[in-house]
């Protein structure tokens, strides 16, 4: 029994023993690992540290670079921006210098006016005392001649009269012969000095339309993005507009080359936004070109607007100022149709106050002369006929309507303004190199190319790109199938061929394109 208690106690010594000597053992450990960890965190720590310092030192210098570069930018709009103030107050000072020269020139005038008028008050009063004096001579005269001859003065008048009847005819007609040529003289010299008084006064820039424009890129990149995989891009923007783009190897620039300012405009602005939104697809592209396609339509009436604003013109119909601002993108013989109507407005204006005329119709009939020449469909009628039409229709005064009608002699012209217009318009269309007709009949031969490909069933467009050397026919896929549209390529050669005179030859490249829609939900 003693032996067993013996035992039990020194097993619970044993355990107790062996217990305290495991918690001195993992103390020890702990120790050992508290000490590692905390060596450990002071190396991660100090690794944080120079790690951290490298990059504040990388971002400040980022800082600095972006610094130095926002400042040299900033300092080139300062510089532009004092370059434009200078050239503003250059022609400030220049307007000023003008204006005093015509105050001068106004006060002389006026001073040779008044003296004039000063002169010519002292003649009538010199004349009226020799007339006073005359009367009482003639009736001094009459008297005596009374006395001498035996006949009253009813009498001796009588006789006189019928004696000198014939010699008093014949010295008539010669008068009024001699005053016809002095006043028919004058009436030239006065009309010629108004007519050169009126183009002095009116300084514009010569206005020929070109048939390129150049698109500008910030990199050369730019034009492989453009261009596309195998050249869809290229050939789905073509097709959108009409327009042929040319990528060659002129540095940061593309070439949009289209008889039609309207869709060249378009092709210009649709790049544009492509460039700049950088999504460039034949879907995007599409999108784009259509909503270009609204923003110049919006952009045609503003422009009638400001037109119509900037000549003082008011009350004009809202579908009159729509055909305004479509000037902006017509051109005769080459020259801008909005820039010619603007300037023959201008020369109405001035002559019609020469002339003590109505200043402001003057210039609405010179405005409104030419709108015939921009309607929406071919028409046979000449355009001056069709822009009276238009005028009446949109409630123009009559004597608008006659100069519109008769500024090419198709109408007699009724009122006085009407020879006004037909003179203006001349004088803006001769200005040397002004007008272009080598350029005009380019222009029409390129369209007639395009109708005779709308004349063709299932047609879908039809544009003339290559200066006239190639036809690019786009047709309804549902309407023309594969072998039609082989057919179709060769009818259109051969009316071309049979229709038109042209050098060269005329390329007629029919596309068909097929597409599957659908919409998941």
């Amino acid at each position: 029994m003693d032996s067993t208690l013996l035992l039990i106690i020194a097993g619970i010594v044993g355990v107790a023993v062996g217990f305290a000597i495991a918690k001195v053992i993992e103390k020890s450990n702990v120790s050992n690992l508290i000490k590692n960890a905390k060596k450990e965190a002071a190396s991660i720590l100090k690794d944080a540290k120079v790690e951290a310092e490298n990059i504040k030192k990388d971002k400040l210098l980022q800082a600095k670079e972006k610094f130095l570069e926002l400042k040299s930018e900033h300092e080139k709009e300062i510089l532009a921006k004092d370059k434009k103030i200078a050239e503003v107050e250059k022609r400030t000072r220049d307007k000023e210098s003008q204006v005093s020269n015509e105050l001068a020139r106004a006060k002389k005038s006026a001073d040779d006016f008044d003296l004039k008028i000063a002169d010519y008050n002292n003649r009538l009063e010199v004349l009226d005392k020799k007339q006073i004096e005359l009367e009482k001579l003639h009736k001094s005269q009459v008297d005596q001649l009374e006395v001498i001859s035996g006949l009253s003065a009813e009498e001796a008048k009588e006789q006189l009269v019928e004696s000198l009847k014939a010699e008093a005819k014949t010295k008539a007609m010669a008068h009024i012969q001699d005053t016809l040529e002095e006043a028919k003289l004058t009436a030239q010299q006065e009309a010629k000095k108004v007519i050169i008084n009126t183009i002095q006064r009116v300084g514009t820039e010569e206005a020929v339309e070109n048939c390129v424009s150049v698109f500008n890129i910030e990199s050369d990149d730019v034009k492989g993005r453009i261009i596309g995989r195998e050249g869809r891009n290229i050939r789905a923007l073509e097709a959108a507009t009409g327009v042929e783009i040319i990528v060659d190897d002129t540095p940061e620039a593309i070439i949009l080359s289209c008889f039609d300012p309207v869709r060249r405009e378009i092709a210009r602005l649709a790049l544009h936004k492509l460039v700049t939104d950088g999504r460039i697809h034949p879907a995007r592209i599409e999108e784009v070109v259509a909503k270009t396609t609204k923003q110049i339509d919006d952009e045609i009436i503003e422009v009638g607007k400001r037109t119509v604003i900037d000549l003082g013109i008011h009350g004009l119909h809202p579908e009159l100022i729509k055909i305004v601002g479509r000037m902006k993108y017509r051109s005769s013989y080459g020259q801008n149709l909005l820039q010619h109507s603007r300037e023959v407005a201008k020369l109405c204006g001035i002559m019609a106050a020469e002339l003590g005329l109505n200043v402001k119709l003057a210039k609405r009939a010179g405005l409104l002369h030419d709108i015939g020449k921009v309607p929406d469909t071919e028409s046979e009628l000449p355009h001056a006929i069709l822009g009276m039409q238009w005028a009446e229709k949109y409630g123009e005064k009559e004597e608008v309507c006659n100069a519109i009608g008769a500024h090419h002699d198709e109408i007699e012209m009724k009122y006085l303004i009407s020879p006004i217009i037909q003179v203006c318009d001349a004088i803006s269309g001769a200005r040397p190199g002004a007008r272009r007709q080598v350029l005009d009949s380019y222009i029409q031969r390129l369209k007639d190319l395009e109708a005779i490909a709308f004349g063709f069933n299932g047609v879908k467009s039809a544009y003339a790109i290559q200066a006239g050397r190639e036809l690019r026919v786009i047709v309804e896929s549902e309407k023309v199938s594969d072998e039609q549209a082989s057919k179709l390529s060769f009818e259109v050669s051969q009316k071309i061929q049979t229709e038109m005179t042209y050098p060269g030859q005329v390329k007629i490249t029919v596309i068909r394109e097929t597409r599957a829609v659908n919409i998941a939900k």
